[in-house]
């Protein structure tokens, strides 16, 4: 295949031959000379990214397959760009086994529009009292590197201790789910003025700094790697801002709709308030917040984006605000709103949208495959991206099974315009393949 006329991190314009699932070339646009039985996609000048990396994924299979499936999910994050992605444990069964975590890898790789990694609880049925197979998971056929049991805090300090030393031995990591349990009992949204306005119980921001700060320092102390799941406040941002000035092993990721929305919307949203679509966990917070986890993403105290893309059926989510699931979808509109937030900004260049959404989360789940710079040699994970365009979020178009999406009606930059996982075209022309 040759991929001509693309632009590698928005550089130049080049054609990007490839070869057994790999990049064999990369020649100046308009220089290629094919022998004639290539198959050729003309690139139009979109921009060339390494193929996309979630780590932090909901894909509800096994047990809520009316909310998604792998087969849905997978294509959901072709849609968006994505080549790989990390399959959360919080499904029914839990994937706190070898068995469960090998099933949603084989399901990954029987549907293959991008690789599944799954992420295997660091607890049995995530109730934070015994801790789950985790040397099992890790050398099951899925390798388990990357364990959470997010949805829930592991709020046991001695638990976490005792996690984040096994998993030492394979160099896993625990992803936490920072949220003190006792401090955000019935919580709804965001503790401030609009929370005591609305009458909804509200959720501070010391629940997540706290179980943060505490854990940077149990992964300091004994030596073990710590990754932070959806950090959504600027006082978490100072903190892990710290930690890292001791070269603590920590790293940490916000969500795009954390960067983008904030928690206004639930009082007046376009629809008004109480809307259950800007529900979520953590909740949206301040203009301040936002603006806080937009430096920390451009500085690198924070490492990456993950999307939390979180499935909900209709009637999970359309519903009264306090019977309503938390979470958004995500995968389709993530590289849409990190453009908004980050590159119109410019507070990031398409270099460092790459390393953010695609190297660094790659390296974090030591994926070995993805997160490799386009060049000759490496897989050919390509992510082309055309910035110029903008257009209306419909949720009815997503290959999401589910519609929970808080962008509905947005204008958003850029569009998808397509995606290979190790040569093979999963999106053209912004449709699957």
């Amino acid at each position: 295949m040759i991929i001509k006329n693309v632009r590698i991190l928005g550089g130049e314009p080049v054609d990007i031959q490839v070869a057994d699932g790999a990049i064999a070339s990369i020649t100046p646009a308009a220089d290629t000379a094919g022998t004639g039985g290539e198959r050729v996609v003309d690139g139009q000048g979109a921009i060339a990214l390494p193929g996309l990396v979630d780590l932090h994924t909901h894909l509800r299979e096994p047990g809520r397959e009316d909310a998604e499936t792998v087969q849905s999910g997978t294509q959901s994050a072709a849609r968006g760009g994505y080549t790989a992605v990390h399959a959360m444990a919080n499904t029914s069964p839990v994937a706190d086994t070898a068995g469960v975590v090998e099933q949603v890898w084989r399901l990954g790789r029987e549907f293959a529009h991008c690789d599944v990694h799954p992420v295997g609880a660091v607890t049995v049925g995530l109730e934070g009292r015994q801790l789950a197979e985790l040397g099992a998971m890790a050398d099951s056929a899925a390798r388990v590197r990357v364990f959470s049991d997010d949805g829930r805090c592991v709020d046991d300090a001695v638990l976490m201790r005792r996690a984040l030393e096994y998993v030492k031995a394979f160099d896993g990591v625990i992803a936490q789910h920072a949220q003190e349990p006792r401090l955000t009992a019935g919580a709804q949204m965001n503790e401030g003025v609009i929370s005591g306005r609305l009458g909804l119980t509200g959720w501070p921001a010391v629940a997540e700094e706290a179980i943060i700060a505490r854990d940077c320092l149990l992964a300091a102390h004994v030596g073990s790697r710590l990754h932070v799941c959806h950090v959504s406040t600027a006082g978490s941002v100072e903190i892990l801002r710290w930690a890292k000035s001791k070269g603590w092993n920590i790293t940490a990721e916000v969500t795009p709709h954390h960067l983008l929305l904030t928690d206004d919307l639930v009082e007046e949203s376009p629809v008004g308030a109480y809307n259950p679509i800007y529900k979520v966990n953590p909740p949206l917070r301040t203009r301040a917040d936002v603006e806080a986890l937009r430096a920390a993403l451009a500085d690198g105290t924070i490492d990456i984006v993950a999307t939390d893309h979180a499935p909900h059926p209709v009637e999970d989510k359309e519903t009264e605000w306090s019977a309503a699931a938390m979470g958004m979808v995500g995968l389709e509109t993530a590289l849409s709103v990190v453009q908004e937030a980050m590159v119109e900004t410019g507070l990031l260049d398409w270099a460092g949208v790459a390393e953010r959404m695609s190297v660094l989360p790659a390296r974090i789940g030591r994926l070995t495959g993805h997160g490799r710079p386009l060049e000759a040699g490496a897989p050919a994970n390509i992510t082309l991206y055309d910035p110029s365009v903008r257009t209306e979020v419909d949720p009815s178009a997503f290959a999401s099974k589910s519609r929970n999406t808080p962008y509905e009606g947005m204008t958003l930059p850029g569009r998808v315009v397509a995606t290979f996982l190790r040569g093979t075209p999963t999106v053209l022309e912004g449709k699957l393949v």
